[in-house]
């Protein structure tokens, strides 16, 4: 562990103008907070905040930072507040204190909240701060080299795959490599034992046998570049385990046929010297076509700049090789870290592009298995690079269409676009983009996002937009289902309704607009009677009782055959409503199923008591569904709604089951009086030029 003057050292290393005093009070205020508190290892629990602190200063951060990691833990654990925090070192550090310790708290809830609270906080917490972020990743990287020392195997594993799941990636897309391979390690090993076992026994074993081959063919590679004039670094080193078992995996191969398990990485003066040592490397040895990458001419999102080529070493060893300046070689270790200028005001903004991208998912994600889904695909797949027609640089996952490059562009585009052209050709909209492809959206005024688009684009943006625009298209549509019966419910009030009387109801049920009520009475959410009250109260007072029962549920039923007192339900497979041939199923322990006589699913219940049933004469009001296809054009929906309200129905489901250009089907679920009332229903659907076809469901 490092002791107080070790640290405040490192600080003023590389910042001798940092307040060596309040570094010297975080340090003595985060042993005094956590005193006697220990850790799985039985090592003081302050040992923690002062490691992470540690890892802070290899970074080269700013003293808030040190200072933050110090404390990080002394919210939630101790019973300092972030109150204290504040008084004692400030508001800065209070506020990132309190960033880091949210964080921590949402750890600590049920795995099925924790994971989407996580991914939401994360992105918020960083989007305001980036150096949140770097502490947490702190944070977690220590806990996750004392993890063994953690006994019950499942919390391990649990830890594991969350560091695997959320940190690495996280740590990847702000270009802190270290930290990503060391978390991705440690997570593997507790993961996958076996397989972490074989690998690095088997890397051993290669280590063993090779006759410290590594540091031959690194120093051949020196040689080569010398003799060109280049003074340059050369060092070798065995892949990752994780990466090998990753490519084990995709490739499904065993370990003995992955031969590129070894990297080399060339660290020159300059970007120039970088092209020249990538053209004597492939005139010396053999490269392998379609394996070279210029990541320094088109960075990864997160800064990552680098050449990168496959070599054919002997007579058919591959080996991997980085070319780098030593500039680039820090920025790819340890990523927006990197940038951080402690002193000047030049510091990185959080929100960089792809984080913005998360932001946005997070307003638009309806639910947490949604944002999960979204945010995963923008943290973790691999990127290729695409081109507007006027040279703007796009990055984006491999399989991504030209609708995900639109949504790069701006969500408005995606919305808008109709066709596109992809290095001046029409393609499909579904077309798999290529590195280096140039594309151009066509876009059209009134064009809007398909459902259709959901089989085929792969950005977490692209999808969080055509979902949030489907979803705003069916809340439109049912408003306007709700609209017209919201006109046929006026019609029953005894006065007229204004836009007083409309107001007045919105705020007796607490509603915020028209829109909102239109909406409700469209899925059935409020009854015709609460409306009716709700514009002009007592309306619904003197209303006869039968007529009361019609607008409470619809119903005023009763059924002949039945022993009085004996409980029945209308059975949902075929709705039977008053006019109906019935008879009922009779099952032990349960309530008589009322079926119409033609119902299919009577000849599931043949070893059921059967009943002859008939409706009594007085009854009316039952649910009928139908089975209506429209015409995929604007206004089709609300013509159908039309028909509803002049047959005075109230609608109380309304279901997409099928979108089949130019069709969508509709399942509609209707209160009726009885057989007549649905039969008139169904010829008025009929007879519409907005209906393909209509029949009861």
């Amino acid at each position: 562990m490092l002791r107080q003057y070790e640290l405040v050292e490192r600080v003023l290393d590389y910042d001798p103008d940092a307040d060596e005093a309040m570094l010297n009070r975080a340090y003595v205020y985060t042993v005094q907070k956590h005193g006697t508190q220990t850790r799985a290892s039985g090592d003081p629990y302050f040992s923690h905040p002062v490691e992470v602190a540690g890892l802070m200063t290899d970074l080269k951060l700013d003293q808030e930072t040190i200072v933050t990691a110090l404390l990080h833990d002394t919210v939630e654990d101790t019973l300092a507040t972030i109150d204290d925090i504040e008084t004692n070192f400030g508001g800065e550090v209070a506020r990132l204190v309190d960033g880091v310790t949210k964080l921590s708290k949402i750890e600590q809830m049920p795995e099925n909240e924790r994971a989407a609270e996580n991914l939401r906080k994360f992105l918020l917490a960083m989007s305001e701060d980036i150096r949140v972020l770097l502490v947490k990743l702190g944070d977690r990287l220590h806990n996750m080299r004392t993890l063994h020392f953690i006994k019950k195997p499942e919390k391990r594993r649990r830890i594991a795959r969350e560091t695997m799941d959320i940190y690495a990636p996280l740590a990847e897309r702000v270009g802190m490599y270290e930290y990503m391979r060391e978390m991705q390690l440690l997570a593997f090993e507790q993961i996958e034992p076996e397989a972490y076992a074989t690998i690095t026994n088997r890397l051993k074993q290669i280590r063993e046998e090779d006759g410290g081959q590594v540091d031959a063919i690194a120093l051949d590679m020196k040689h080569a570049l010398a003799e060109a004039g280049m003074q340059v670094e050369v060092s070798g080193r065995e892949k990752h385990p994780y990466s090998i078992w990753r490519k084990m995996a995709e490739r499904h191969v065993s370990f003995d046929q992955v031969t590129d398990i070894m990297a080399f990485r060339v660290i020159c003066d300059d970007v120039a010297d970088c092209y020249r040592a990538l053209g004597v490397l492939h005139t010396t040895w053999q490269f392998l076509p379609g394996k070279f990458k210029d990541y320094i001419s088109t960075p990864k999102t997160n800064g990552y700049r680098s050449l990168h080529t496959s070599l054919i070493y002997g007579k058919s060893m591959r080996v991997e090789v980085q070319i780098r300046t030593r500039e680039m070689h820090r920025t790819n270790e340890f990523g927006l870290a990197a940038h951080w200028a402690y002193k000047q005001g030049d510091r990185p903004d959080g929100a960089v592009g792809w984080l913005r991208d998360l932001i946005e998912i997070i307003d638009t994600s309806q639910d947490a298995e949604e944002l999960l889904e979204h945010t995963r695909m923008a943290i973790y797949q691999d990127r290729i690079f695409a081109f507007t027609p006027k040279g703007a640089l796009f990055q984006l996952p491999k399989g991504s269409t030209a609708v995900d490059f639109a949504f790069a562009v701006h969500t408005d585009l995606g919305a808008q676009t109709v066709g596109a052209k992809i290095n001046g050709r029409h393609m499909p909209l579904r077309t798999q983009l290529n590195n280096g492809d140039v594309v151009e959206i066509l876009k059209g005024k009134n064009a809007e996002p398909q459902m259709s688009w959901l089989g085929f684009v792969v950005t977490g943006k692209a999808r969080a937009a055509i979902r949030r625009a489907v979803r705003q298209k069916e809340r439109d549509e049912v408003a306007d289902i709700g609209q017209k019966l919201y006109d046929e419910i006026t019609t029953r009030l005894p006065g007229k309704v204004g836009k007083k009387a409309l107001r007045e109801a919105l705020k007796r049920l607490e509603m915020d607009d028209a829109e909102d009520l239109y909406y409700a009475i469209g899925s059935a959410k409020i009854k015709d009677r609460e409306v009716m009250e709700a514009l002009i109260p007592g309306s619904t007072d003197g209303m006869a009782e039968e007529d009361d029962e019609w607008l409470r549920n619809g119903k005023s039923l009763s059924i002949r055959g039945l022993t009085p007192g004996v409980g029945y339900t209308l059975a949902d497979c075929c709705h039977p409503v008053p006019g109906d041939r019935i008879v009922g199923l009779r099952k032990e322990g349960e309530a008589v199923e009322v079926h119409a006589i033609d119902c299919h699913q009577l000849a599931t219940g043949i070893d059921n008591d059967w009943l002859d049933l008939s409706w009594g004469r007085r009854s009316r009001g039952a649910v009928g569904r139908l089975r209506v296809t429209l015409y995929d054009r604007p206004g089709t929906l609300a013509e159908m709604a039309g028909i509803f309200a002049k047959n005075v129905v109230n609608v109380t489901s309304l279901d997409q089951t099928q979108l089949d250009h130019p069709f969508t089907t509709y399942e509609v679920d209707l209160e009726v009086q009885d057989l007549a009332h649905l039969s008139r229903i169904l010829s008025a659907l009929r007879a519409s030029d907005a209906v393909a076809q209509a029949e009861r469901a």
